[in-house]
């Protein structure tokens, strides 16, 4: 009995302690995203540094030639991509009350034609609390839009400051890793560091293949919205890219702005057909060509855990708890199966 006590209290003061952290993390999310921006573009920066330390160039050199090779291509995203970019946007944003409006007609005319004259006032009631949602969630929608843009020039300020922490977590990275190492113990040290290359090389490759399997759902998704006629396929095509990191439900939520802006468009269901074809080709080929080429083992992640940690990370951290939620997830489930392996255990 009296060493169950010590335990007991051991697990709450754990549980105290990382409620802690997540609360502060919460409190400094805003400079937490600065922070895990940066960490993450240095993440998979990295491997092009050591690539060209292999070819006998100074990390130094390596890390300043990179820094050129981003220069050109932001010079080029710059003067290019974002005037190009700034245009879609625009015309999204001054098209969007149309539609919506438009949308509000469409579900009119639907009452007017599903309810004869006759019909009970329940009926009624539900079609006019239909309607009355549609211009909240208008309203909802537009603020939304709004607010969006606005946390991106706020997040502009992060686009400034990611580059100098880059540079300087590049720069000091065998400084840090040989901080740390020597802060271990000795007896455990080798095991430690097994586990943290097991980990390096699961979240590390699961980061690298999201990236890129977005990239091509988002690429796929402009081209056949591009071919189908529907307005606003590179804002749709990017957000359908976004939401392949979403594990399950992301394929649901990359749907449903296509097939509202192509009803609202033609009024066709044989054009819904289409679109819900299209991305059923898409995320078919996404999942059973393209993933399987780019990630070379499976995270391994109960469903429902899986749902549950984007759910919780999306709420903490925004964009980057979603995106970072899987591997966190893939790190705790790889130092939970060597400390029940007792991997981690030794002598002092």
């Amino acid at each position: 009995m009296g060493e169950r006590a010590p335990a007991a209290q051991r697990g709450i003061m754990w549980f105290l302690a990382a409620a802690a952290v997540i609360a502060a993390g919460y409190a400094v999310s805003h400079t937490l995203s600065c922070f895990l921006l940066s960490f993450v573009l240095a993440y998979l920066l990295d491997p092009a540094v050591v690539l060209l330390e292999r070819r006998g160039l100074r990390r130094s050199w390596g890390i300043v030639a990179l820094y050129l090779v981003l220069t050109v291509l932001s010079l080029f995203f710059v003067a290019f991509i974002v005037p190009f970019a700034s245009i879609r946007w625009e015309a999204f944003l001054k098209g969007l009350p149309a539609y919506l409006q438009k949308g509000k007609a469409i579900v009119l005319s639907w009452k007017m034609q599903a309810l004869p004259a006759g019909a009970d006032d329940e009926w009624r009631w539900l079609f006019e609390t239909a309607t009355g949602q549609i211009d909240k969630m208008a309203a909802r929608l537009g603020a939304g839009v709004y607010e969006a843009a606005t946390g991106f020039v706020f997040n502009l300020f992060n686009l400034v400051l990611a580059p100098i922490l880059i540079f300087f977590m590049l720069w000091y990275k065998n400084e840090i890793k040989t901080g740390i190492i020597t802060w271990l113990p000795r007896s455990r040290r080798e095991a430690v560091l097994t586990l943290g290359r097991e980990i390096n090389a699961s979240v590390g490759g699961y980061i690298r293949g999201q990236l890129i399997v977005s990239a091509i759902v988002a690429i796929l998704s402009i081209i056949a919205l591009f071919i189908l006629g529907i307005d606003y396929p590179f804002l749709n095509g990017i957000f359908a890219g976004l939401a392949s990191v979403l594990p399950f439900i992301g394929v649901i939520l990359a749907t449903l702005p296509p097939l509202f802006f192509a009803y609202v468009q033609y009024q066709s269901g044989f054009v819904l057909l289409k679109v819900i074809g299209a991305f059923a080709v898409i995320y078919f080929l996404e999942g059973y060509v393209v993933k399987p080429l780019v990630f070379k083992e499976s995270m391994d992640l109960n469903p429902l855990v899986t749902i549950m940690v984007v759910m919780l990370f999306g709420e903490l951290m925004g964009f980057w708890g979603i995106l970072l939620a899987i591997p966190i997830a893939a790190a705790v489930r790889i130092v939970a199966d060597h400390v029940r392996r007792g991997d981690l255990s030794g002598g002092a």
